[in-house]
């Protein structure tokens, strides 16, 4: 299964772990080029056996999974991608180890897999991979199988699928792993949001309202058949947990500097969400994220542990705007305004705690109004900030 190639990658990424790729590799590569030899045809590895797993079923229904066509992804596309995905993690893993004929041997195929799979499955009339579920777009997108010159119209099939399916969930586990994080670094975590709140099936939220305290196997698992019915299991949680803390509380890991040794604040702002408050445990110690809004000022307080660093993503356009330690942030020692992006101020820190504050209200709206609404009580329009990422 391709989890022996991933799991080691997020070994690496998230706790430096440099020593179980190098140790698995030979076998890993074994297994790669076994499915190749063995499974391969037209340049694609096609073998695939349960699909895009546990589909919601129409409401209501004892069913484990839908029957729907529209909803079922081809199990060749998986598997095909999921193979593309490990050639690139492999070749990477070469690359660390200096290993130039095996980075030749995994370019050569990703490219022949690349040009084999977009001609088997990519319908370049209507712009859109297979049958054009979300997880038969989500997946060439996430994995880097769509040229550069389709992606936007990719993910916008990726939009107008999850629409027609009343902004839910609408695909497998497969599909599931990456459409938190998708949705959100394609310029959507309002849409990643609306999918992680909603509370009517099939959602997180609806298994709640009917009494769920651990994720259920199935969407539908206070009506389906219990001969497969876990009211325990942790594979419909996706990619929830990893979006929580990357994007939410935007604790994430540079990649050029894993395991946390620099790290990246840079959270999505969603429009009703007033707080988060997390923390992470890196190996170098704990990361803290804490914000807050408020109706004239956002304030963040942060804490980055010894030996690290983070570049933060400040929802100002303005560096006047931001104080930190109650002192305006251009007068501060200590930490790097690296510019501005996107209506972000960057502002490079060591560790320590910081608590940054950015005054929000104006009555003179010289700025780009953002999002601009209507103040009851008097005539000044409130100015807001880019919150939504």
């Amino acid at each position: 299964p391709s989890a022996f190639i991933i799991i080691p990658e997020m070994l690496r990424k998230q706790f430096g772990d440099e020593n179980t790729y190098r140790r698995y590799y030979p076998d890993m590569k074994k297994w790669l080029m076994y499915m190749w030899n063995t499974h391969s045809k037209d340049d694609l590895v096609l073998k695939d056996t349960y699909g895009d797993w546990c589909v919601a079923p129409e409401e209501g229904t004892n069913a484990i999974w839908t029957n729907d066509p529209k909803r079922t992804t081809d199990g060749g596309l998986l598997a095909a991608s999921y193979y593309y995905y490990c050639l690139t993690l492999m070749e990477n893993f070469a690359k660390l180890q200096k290993l130039d004929a095996d980075v030749k041997l995994y370019s050569d195929l990703k490219a022949r897999v690349f040009i084999a799979f977009n001609r088997k499955f990519f319908d370049a009339q209507k712009g859109h991979y297979g049958n054009n579920t979300t997880t038969a777009n989500l997946l060439p997108l996430t994995f880097g199988l769509v040229p550069a010159d389709k992606r936007h119209s990719v993910f916008q099939k990726i939009v107008e699928r999850t629409g027609e399916y009343g902004n839910h969930i609408n695909s497998g586990i497969m599909g599931m792993m990456w459409i938190m994080r998708g949705l959100s670094d394609h310029g959507r975590p309002d849409l990643a949001y609306t999918l992680a709140t909603n509370r009517t099936y099939p959602s997180w939220g609806y298994m709640i309202a009917n009494g769920a305290s651990t994720i259920w196997e199935l969407w539908n698992g206070n009506t389906a058949d219990p001969l497969m019915n876990s009211w325990n299991h942790q594979m419909l949680l996706g990619d929830l947990l990893i979006w929580y803390y990357e994007y939410l509380a935007g604790i994430k890991s540079d990649n050029q500097a894993i395991a946390f040794k620099k790290v990246i604040m840079n959270p999505i702002f969603p429009d009703s969400l007033k707080f988060v408050d997390a923390s992470y445990e890196s190996k170098y110690g704990t990361i803290k994220s804490h914000w807050t809004k408020e109706r004239d000022k956002f304030t963040w307080n942060i804490v980055i542990p010894p030996n690290s660093s983070a570049l933060v993503y400040l929802p100002a356009n303005d560096v006047s705007r931001v104080l930190e330690d109650n002192q305006p942030l251009a007068e501060k020692k200590g930490l790097s305004i690296k510019g501005q992006e996107k209506g972000r101020v960057l502002v490079e820190i060591g560790s320590g705690s910081y608590s940054f504050v950015v005054m929000l209200l104006s009555k003179k709206p010289t700025a780009t109004l953002y999002n601009r609404k209507l103040n009851d009580k008097g005539s000044y329009p409130e100015l807001l900030l880019p919150f939504n990422g």
